[in-house]
């Protein structure tokens, strides 16, 4: 048996969540009796294939080819499944990042497959995986189990551990050929955000609501986010004010976080924005009303104005760093 794991890059660099994604495919294959492969596609790939090594991959196949430099999910969900089907793979893991899940149900598509999205366990048991993902807006987990013969696997970010071993991987390079109709979508533009981390794969986040009163005083968040190395949040309420940008939003219709430390200034805790968060390691909340919903989920709560707080955590943090 084969497991492949799709392996995301940008800009020649792997992304967190793609060496946690071999990881934990490395630790079912080993289960299993399998194998684990991993592919990487894009333009100049081939030189950094070797990394996924050291994280459990024991063979890496490139897809190194020009026509893949501008970003294309339907290109890329093309070559994973023609590199699939030329491997036999029955099991194949992407991250749950925003690549992951666009690619994920084409890819399925494409295979035949059934898909377990935003997995936050797996385990083995009778030699088949069984996903554990949250449901009913994280109030509950569900143990799932795909029939079909081909299995998608997507994996939350920052869940599973992407520890580092000494192994080395072979790495193949392959060409797939594509047609003009399989760059359906791409990307023809970014834009350079503020350089700070994505919320979703960030191991600190700190996030703000309603309770900052303007998107002027959104500064007092970013100061303690740049202290800490940490991605800027916030909640709907903000966004749908225009005070910050979607791409920031943390909650049920926002983007899904799992970092060590979540960080919740001004943020009341409707059950929207608990769904997004709460699987959160150590929660911390700063909020003025003893009773806001956020404090039944923190780990550490402190009932205070914000504007007071969090000027003197940053003081005090940039001592303690060093910065």
């Amino acid at each position: 048996m084969t497991i492949l794991v799709f392996a995301e890059q940008r800009d020649t660099k792997f992304k967190k969540s793609s060496f946690e994604a071999v990881r934990a495919a490395r630790g079912i294959a080993d289960q299993l009796g399998a194998s684990c492969v991993a592919v990487v596609a894009g333009d100049g790939v081939e030189a950094i294939a070797g990394q996924l090594g050291a994280y459990g991959a024991q063979r890496v196949i490139a897809v190194d080819q020009p026509d893949l430099a501008g970003h294309s999910n339907t290109a890329l969900a093309k070559v994973i499944a023609d590199v699939a089907g030329q491997e036999g793979a029955a099991l194949l893991f992407l991250s749950a990042s925003a690549m992951g899940k666009d690619i994920a149900p084409r890819l399925a598509v494409k295979l035949g497959a059934g898909v377990a999205s935003d997995c936050v366990a797996l385990t083995v048991e009778a030699g088949e995986v069984i996903a554990t993902r949250p449901v009913y807006a994280g109030k509950a987990l569900l143990d799932v189990k795909v029939k079909t013969a081909v299995k998608v696997f997507t994996l939350r970010p920052n869940v599973f551990p992407a520890s580092v071993g000494t192994e080395a991987a072979a790495v193949e390079k392959r060409v797939v050929k594509l047609a003009p109709e399989d760059f359906g979508s791409r990307v023809t533009a970014t834009r350079v955000g503020s350089g700070r981390p994505d919320v979703t794969e960030a191991d600190i986040v700190v996030s703000g609501g309603r309770g900052m009163k303007g998107p002027e005083h959104f500064v007092l968040i970013e100061e303690l986010a740049d202290v800490l190395g940490a991605a800027v949040g916030a909640s709907r309420a903000v966004v749908d004010a225009g005070w910050r940008p979607h791409g920031e939003q943390v909650g049920q219709t926002g983007k899904t976080v799992s970092p060590t430390l979540y960080v919740a200034c001004g943020i009341s805790g409707a059950v929207q924005h608990l769904a997004g968060m709460s699987s959160s390691r150590y929660i911390v909340a700063v909020n003025k009303d003893k009773d806001a919903p956020i404090f039944q989920v923190a780990d550490y709560g402190l009932t205070a104005d914000v504007f007071e707080i969090l000027p003197e955590l940053t003081r005090q943090l940039r001592v303690a760093l060093g910065k």
